[in-house]
């Protein structure tokens, strides 16, 4: 229990010194809006320099494939369109329940928009019991709390690719079946979060072979059947824009970092931003309702994305600004790009400031107490019916559920 008297004479010096970062962060806000002024009058010139020592240049930086003052428009979407969307959630392996196990719970949503469909809202559980599932991530030197988390990410996008594939499949039979003149519906396939997984970067080589393929297997099924993907990221954190402004920064004559300034955990002379986010200085530059300049993300583990590099852009949907990333094959189509971020703006207005889709798609997966509590029941009763004795949790988890204070 939190005793909220023994904390109170804290409060004072947490307010001080929220005050006083906030007086230097509209600095840095300040100093980063004359660079990205500058920026503007030689992009071109830092696009060349950025390319030519990208292999020196020891910090995550973008590429702008526009002008850096960008700011267009996002389209109104159509009233006939469809929405689709996934999200996992899970019940993590204990040694103090009654069986060692994970389950992963995957949230679907399908969204038919003027098109008199019903909507498809549910969730699609599996349980990891075997020897394989368990422990395989062992031999990396990856706990299995972790391995779980990965797994959830390629279930997310395998399960996404397969709702997806069957919508489109099933909106071609019926145009046939009612003998109409063929209509695209409009379709965007949404994820929560990041289409980066940066978490690649520290797996063993064997490790990833068994999580970035499948996942870009699924991303070629949405291509092939012409379904833009899109990842929303909300409350982004990511500098890789700002980090652009620091080729600009550099007080040398080449952004030589591995020469100059080897040691990027100390403070570097290029560093006069920090910790100022992109979306902060994008909420200077954009209005409700448009979007940013595209930038080509340039970290090292998107080497392994063979021809599905992410881009990314910030757009104002009015409650904040989003990240919103999206493959190559995305971006190259600019009606598909154009037709999803409507979708994407017109999703968060419908969910009041946050893709409804992909909200009831979290709310389909999470996996609650009772849940739980009636996951671990039905398992006991299985274990019984099968002839297991001793069923039952540990004495530690026992006494957890309860006090006798």
């Amino acid at each position: 229990m939190l005793d909220l008297t023994k904390i109170t004479g804290q409060m004072q010096g947490l307010s001080q010194h929220l005050t006083q970062e906030a007086v230097a962060s509209r600095q840095r806000l300040e100093l980063a809006q004359k660079h990205f002024q500058n920026a503007l009058e030689c992009q071109e010139e830092l696009v060349q320099r950025q390319e030519k020592w990208r292999d020196r240049i020891l910090f995550a930086n973008a590429t702008p494939i526009e002008p850096l003052n960008t700011c267009i428009e996002i389209p109104v979407p159509p009233k006939i369109h469809t929405v689709i969307a996934t999200d996992g959630s899970q019940i993590s392996p204990s040694h103090h329940e009654i069986a060692y196990c994970y389950l992963l719970n995957m949230g679907r949503v399908v969204l038919h928009y003027g098109q008199n469909r019903y909507p498809l809202l549910d969730s699609l559980p599996e349980i990891f019991y075997r020897p394989e599932d368990l422990y395989l991530s062992r031999q990396w030197g990856i706990r299995t709390e972790e391995w779980m988390s990965f797994r959830r990410t390629v279930s997310e996008a395998t399960v996404l690719a397969e709702l997806a594939c069957g919508v489109k499949e099933g909106q071609e039979g019926q145009e046939g079946q009612e003998d109409k003149e063929t209509k695209e519906v409009p379709t965007l396939a949404m994820v929560d979060g990041s289409l980066i997984y940066w978490f690649l970067e520290q797996l063993p080589l064997d490790a990833r072979a068994h999580i970035l393929p499948p996942i870009l297997e699924a991303w070629q099924k949405l291509r092939e059947a012409q379904i833009p993907l899109m990842g929303y990221v909300s409350a982004s954190r990511n500098v890789e824009g700002m980090n652009f402004l620091r080729l600009l920064a550099c007080p040398h004559t080449v952004p030589d970092c591995a020469s100059f300034c080897p040691n990027q955990l100390e403070k570097v002379p290029c560093k006069v931003f920090e910790p100022l986010r992109d979306t902060t200085l994008l909420s200077t530059q954009l209005k409700p309702g448009q979007r940013g300049c595209l930038w080509r993300s340039n970290v090292r583990i998107l080497e392994l994305y063979e021809d599905q590099q992410i881009y990314f852009c910030y757009v104002h949907v009015g409650t904040e600004i989003a990240r919103i990333e999206v493959p190559s094959w995305v971006v190259e189509n600019t009606a598909m790009l154009d037709s999803a971020l409507g979708l994407m703006l017109g999703q968060v207005q419908k969910g009041y400031g946050y893709p409804v889709a992909i909200a009831e798609a979290h709310n389909q997966a999470v996996v609650r107490g009772g849940d739980k509590a009636r996951f671990f029941a039905l398992l006991e009763r299985q274990m019984i019916k099968a002839g297991i004795k001793n069923v039952g949790t540990s004495y530690k988890e026992a006494r957890k559920r309860g006090s006798i204070a």
